[in-house]
């Protein structure tokens, strides 16, 4: 959830502070590179797409 004002307004990495704040990843939208591609692998998971593509078994 996101609660900085400047994250909801413009996002965390057209902040100002985005380089020197500690908290740009739990009070912000900021998410690391690596947890990014984890959650949208999480998402695909749960809406009930398959990664491989395999359909039916045959």
């Amino acid at each position: 959830m996101t609660l900085c004002p400047i994250a909801l307004a413009i996002g965390c990495e057209k902040c100002p502070a985005f380089k020197v704040c500690p908290l740009k990843g739990v009070i912000g939208d900021y998410k690391k590179k690596e947890e990014a591609d984890t959650t949208e692998q999480e998402d695909a998971t749960e809406s009930g797409e398959e990664k491989d593509g395999a359909e039916g078994g045959q």
